[in-house]
C-alpha cells in the first residue's frame, strides 16, 4: 500500500509499518496511532479507507520525509556558513559530536590514506620503475 508517497508492505503490523516514514520512530508511531484512532496490532492490509484517510490527516501534524530532510540540510548549511566548530567539522567530513578520531571514525573519514611514508606496495612500484629506467 502506498501512503503519502511511501510504499508500506501490506503484511506488516501498523506499529512496524508506520516507522517506514522518514522522521517517524517507535515513539512517534504511538502518538500517530492515537491521533488517527488506529490499533497498532492491525495489519496494513486490513485498514479501511477511513482509517487510511485518518492516518493521512494525522501525518500532516508531523514533519516527515522531504520537509524534514530539507530542514536538516538547511541547518547544516547554516552551521557551515557561520563557520562554527560543528560547521567546520561537517565541511572536512569529520565527526561533529566529540568522538575520537585518532583510531576510529573510519565511516566518516573514509578509507585510510597514508601520510608521510609510503606503503610497501607503493615502494615496490617505485623500485620496479627505477629498475626499468636503468635498463
Amino acid at each position: 500500500m502506498r501512503i503519502a508517497g511511501v510504499d508500506i508492505p501490506d503484511h506488516e503490523r501498523a506499529e512496524v509499518a508506520l516507522t517506514r516514514f522518514y522522521g517517524i520512530g517507535p515513539k512517534n508511531v504511538i502518538q500517530l496511532a492515537k491521533k488517527a484512532k488506529i490499533n497498532l496490532d492491525t495489519r496494513i492490509k486490513s485498514l479501511s479507507r477511513d482509517d487510511v484517510s485518518n492516518l493521512m490527516k494525522a501525518l500532516e501534524d508531523f514533519q516527515t520525509e522531504g520537509d524534514l530532510k530539507r530542514e536538516i540540510r538547511e541547518n547544516i548549511d547554516r552551521l557551515k556558513a557561520i563557520k562554527c566548530y560543528r560547521g567546520v567539522r561537517h565541511m572536512v567530513s569529520l565527526p561533529t559530536r566529540g568522538q575520537r578520531t585518532k583510531s576510529n571514525a573510519r565511516t566518516r573519514k573514509g578509507k585510510k590514506k597514508t601520510v608521510g611514508s609510503l606503503t610497501k606496495e607503493a615502494w615496490a612500484k617505485i623500485e620496479s620503475q627505477q629498475k626499468a629506467v636503468k635498463k
